[in-house]
Order: structure tokens, then sequence, then C-alpha cells
């Protein structure tokens, strides 16, 4: 089953348990000031949570437990992180009650998702944003974690991580990412591994990248699955754009459904506040059913090349391949004519 059978399986409201007073229609959010979490160390207990699709199988725990332990972490598990509520890790509340509880925890120096899937904007009206704030942790994860990188940075300031989930791909590159950014609290140059292979020996056919508009800039770093993020549009967990480097990517979508969503984020008026986009990958993504179909760089010369921002894809950001460990709420700077994204500092104290 794929994010959009998640999605569509899954609508139904929102328990609200978080006292939050909105603001007058056309004010926008204050940006709460940057804070760094502690960076890991080899003996630190990492928390597993579920807060979006269910863990079905117990092997699927014992490998992110496995993995997590190879690193020279110690582990603990959610109260929940086996629940099932239809398609979700458990009901709302215990999810969310997890994290509260992993947060408000002296002894976890992290909190990590097992996997995504569907159900993390459900928990965002029910976390405890005061503790989370006074508890700063690392937060790492992708695709439908999405939205608790966002919504915990934009009620926080808290830099989040848009890496592997617990149970996700650690491959020895993005292991090393890791491992650079979260223990060494290295200020990493992000760029695409270089150089041919069997497939052909005479010029690099995968992880390429394509310069939309060329140029340099640099801003905090925002974004992740563009599903997840156009979903959370007009909410208060959408941190503030302006002025930010804007990093996509997404799975299993037929392309003329990524237009609808760039669109969505061009009239909510993101698009247009940023300094730059990096678009990372769509895995599984094609042309669909139909007489013809947009192609990715027909969207992109729509959506992107208008803007006359540093702009350009095929970074190492998505599914299905190794992934950059990227610093949500971080200042970098990027160049899209190299493909790189440079951290101003390391995201970790």
């Amino acid at each position: 089953m794929n994010r959009r059978t998640f999605l569509l399986a899954s609508a139904a409201p929102l328990l609200v348990a978080e006292t939050f007073t909105r603001p007058a229609a056309g004010a926008a959010l204050q940006q709460p000031a940057s804070i760094k979490p502690p960076r890991l160390r080899a003996g630190d207990t990492v928390g597993l949570v579920a807060p979006a699709s269910a863990t079905f199988q117990q092997v699927e725990l014992d490998i992110a437990r496995e993995s997590l332990e190879a690193l020279g972490l110690k582990v603990k598990t959610g109260r929940h992180i086996m629940d099932r509520h239809g398609p979700l890790g458990g009901q709302d509340s215990d999810r969310a009650a997890d994290i509260n509880r992993f947060f408000a925890d002296d002894s976890v120096k992290a909190v990590l998702p097992t996997r995504g899937g569907w159900g993390t904007s459900r928990l965002l009206p029910l976390l405890d944003y005061d503790v989370i704030r006074h508890n700063p942790k690392i937060l790492m994860g992708y695709s439908d974690i999405t939205a608790l990188l966002n919504g915990i940075h934009a009620r926080t300031g808290l830099v989040t991580f848009h890496g592997p989930n617990a149970g996700g791909r650690w491959d020895e590159y993005s292991v090393g990412l890791v491992k650079r950014v979260l223990f060494d609290a290295e200020a990493v140059t992000f760029d695409n591994p270089k150089g041919t292979n069997d497939r052909n020996v005479l010029t690099q056919i995968e992880n390429r990248i394509r310069t939309i508009t060329p140029g340099t800039a640099t801003g905090r770093l925002l974004g992740g699955n563009l599903t997840v993020l156009t979903a959370i549009l007009g909410s208060p967990y959408v941190p503030d754009f302006t002025g930010a480097i804007l990093f996509l990517e997404d799975v299993d979508e037929d392309w003329y459904r990524v237009d609808r969503m760039m669109t969505s984020l061009k009239l909510a008026g993101i698009l247009g506040k940023v300094r730059g986009v990096i678009f990372g990958t769509c895995s599984e993504c094609g042309p669909g059913e139909g007489f013809a179909s947009f192609t990715p760089e027909e969207i992109f010369a729509d959506h992107l090349a208008p803007l006359r921002v540093p702009a350009w894809h095929g970074a190492m950001i998505g599914h299905a391949q190794p992934q950059w460990t990227l610093p949500v709420g971080a200042m970098v700077t990027i160049d899209a004519t190299l493909g790189t994204v440079t951290m101003a500092e390391g995201a970790v104290t």
C-alpha cells in the first residue's frame, strides 16, 4: 500500500489537544530562534517511535534496533511502537505520547521513527512543544516524517534532520553522513558521488544533477516530501520560508500530481519567498494514464525557472537511494551549477 492509499484510507478528524491561539487573518507566525540539539556519542540512548504507518512485523523493529546498536547506540522503544489503528502505528494520542515521553526523558538523546507512510501530521496538535523546546534532541527521518520535522521546527526552532528512518536504508554512504553530521558536528558539503560504474564506463548515469538556474544562494534549509509539505499548508506547523532554501522530494506520484503540488506551493506564496530550490528525486514517478503528460523538465521550467533563483534537480534526497542527512532549519549555501549544499556550521552542539 503506497502513501496515497494511506492518505485516502486514513482521512479522519484530528484529536486536538494543544492550546494554540491563531494569529489574526493575514498575520504571519513568528519563527522561533534556532535551537541546536546536542550531538550523539557512542553509548547514548535513542528512542524509537512509530508516528506514521504501523510496524507490522517484529522483524522490522529488530532490524531498526540492530542498525542503531551497530552505530554504538542503546535503544529504547516507545510503549506503543507495535500498536495498530487501521494503517497507523496506534491511536494518535498514543503515538504522540511516545514522542512527548522521549523528549521529556533525560536519558534519551535522539528520537527516531521506525518508518514513514502516513499519519504523522495527525500528531502535530498533540505534541508538547514546551517540553520539546526545553529538551532539544536529535529528531531524524524522511518521507511522511516531513510533517514532524517542519512542524517541530516551526513551533520550537529546533533544528531537525531529514535523513534515514531507523528502519530504513543504512548503506555505507548514508551511515557515513549520519556520523559526520550527528556525531562529529561537521559542517558538511553535500554533493553527489562522481564516477562511472559497470553499466557505463564512459560517463556517469546515476546520481546525475541537472541545473535549472545557475548560481549560489544562502538561507535556512527547509522542506522535505512534497506531498506531505503541501498537505500541511495553511496550518501553524509550516515554517516561515522567507529567504529559505527549499528542498523537495517525492515517491510514487504521477507527474501531473507533482505539477499540482508545485502549483499549491506557488499559490501559497512559498515559491515566491525562497532564495533557492533543490529538487532531489521522485522515485517511481511516471506519466500516469492519459493522452499526454508533463515531463519533469517541463514542470521545473514552469515553476522553478521563472523564480530566477539558483535551482537544480537530481540531488541525493529522496526514496530508494543513499541519502544526505540534511539539517532542517540550519543555514546553508547552495551552488546550483555544482549541485552542492554547504552547511554554515555544525548543526549539533
